[in-house]
């Protein structure tokens, strides 16, 4: 019964016509054709083993230069015999970003478990990476890259500017002439310089005003720019959210006596951001992406690192894998976040026929 249905439905939606089942022939041809040669190219005549002079001599693809190369291109420019620490920090940064995803743990208790495992978690992720302390050595921020850095960048870009871009945008819904004008003055001021010109500023430019003898640690800067340009964009999608807000709810929220602070945080705030999670994770997957932008300042995050990886002229021409390679691990990071995010939705706005969480 279920495979005619699937066939009545295969010839619904790609033989429904004379045209349609010609365009379907062809099109599928083609991709078989394309499929072969990705298969034969990826897998079949591809070569696995880290060996340079075998991959020059392979048709397919030189998966060789992953295999020699990874450690460099996960973790940068860290110490190689101590590359065990950035990989147990991710660890520990990945594994609370699971925990706090759990619907489980979203009640008070479970808030508390959460907050508390965060803070265990920057303190493993920053104790191992800094080092210093019982028998590790001490590693510059210089050094961090890879993974670590494009991880870190992110939660942080996103975690900290999210509460300053709902200030931002409440600001500039504001009554008060000041705080309304400083608002949107921020806003579009930020809006309208491209992420790498803030970058940039705040590696070369942000140090010469700085007292003599007082110096900012680069990674902080470069955060901090990221930061700071995130909370105006994440300022207007909050103040997008707020505008979806029907009046009634202020006037409820009015008429129950509460102050303009519990009005907005318990009755406005909530409803407003649930209708704007797809445009939250459309920028957090943005400050994902954005955090390859620091190779500018000379900080190697995932794809400064693979271009560190591809320095070694034995393996240059192997490039393509290498991106290939990044390219998955980004995808998959995406992917992960975009459904999340749409289970998110669902779950949130009360949906109860599509509250499991489907791939």
């Amino acid at each position: 019964m279920q495979a005619n249905t699937l066939l009545r439905r295969v010839r619904e939606a790609l033989f429904y016509s004379s045209f349609a089942t010609g365009f379907t022939v062809v099109v599928g041809f083609l991709l078989l054709i394309i499929g072969w040669y990705v298969v034969d190219w990826a897998a079949v005549s591809a070569v696995f083993v880290p060996d340079a002079n075998a991959c020059y001599a392979a048709k397919g693809a030189c998966w060789g230069f992953v295999a020699e190369k990874w450690r460099l291109i996960l973790f940068g420019r860290y110490p190689f015999s101590e590359q065990w620490r950035p990989a147990l920090a991710t660890a520990a940064i990945v594994l609370m970003l699971v925990a706090t995803a759990v619907p489980a743990f979203w009640t008070r208790k479970g808030a508390r478990a959460l907050l508390w495992g965060w803070v265990g978690a920057f303190a493993v992720f920053f104790g191992l990476m800094y080092g210093g302390f019982a028998g590790l050595s001490k590693v510059s921020t210089d050094n961090w890259g890879g993974l670590p850095l494009t991880v870190i960048l992110t939660l942080l870009g996103m975690t900290v500017s999210a509460p300053i871009g709902i200030l931002l945008a409440l600001g500039r819904r504001s009554e008060m002439p000041l705080v309304k004008a400083v608002s949107i003055g921020y806003i579009e001021l930020v809006r309208g310089v491209p992420l790498i010109t803030v970058l940039f500023v705040a590696s070369f430019v942000f140090p010469l005003l700085l007292p003599s003898g007082v110096r900012i640690d680069p990674f902080w800067r470069v955060t901090w720019g990221i930061i700071l340009f995130q909370a105006a964009y994440m300022a207007e999608t909050v103040r997008g959210g707020l505008q979806t807000i029907p009046k009634g709810q202020f006037l409820a929220a009015d008429s129950l006596g509460l102050t303009l602070f519990a009005r907005y945080v318990y009755v406005i705030l909530p409803q407003a951001l649930v209708a704007v999670i797809p445009a939250f994770v459309n920028s957090l997957l943005s400050t994902f992406m954005d955090t390859s932008l620091v190779t500018v300042v000379s900080m190697y995050d995932l794809t400064g690192s693979l271009a560190l990886a591809l320095g070694d002229a034995s393996w240059r021409d192997f490039f393509r894998e290498g991106y290939i390679f990044i390219a998955a691990i980004y995808f998959a990071a995406s992917f992960a976040m975009s459904r999340y995010s749409q289970w998110l939705e669902r779950r949130l706005t009360g949906s109860k026929k599509n509250s499991t969480l489907s791939f």
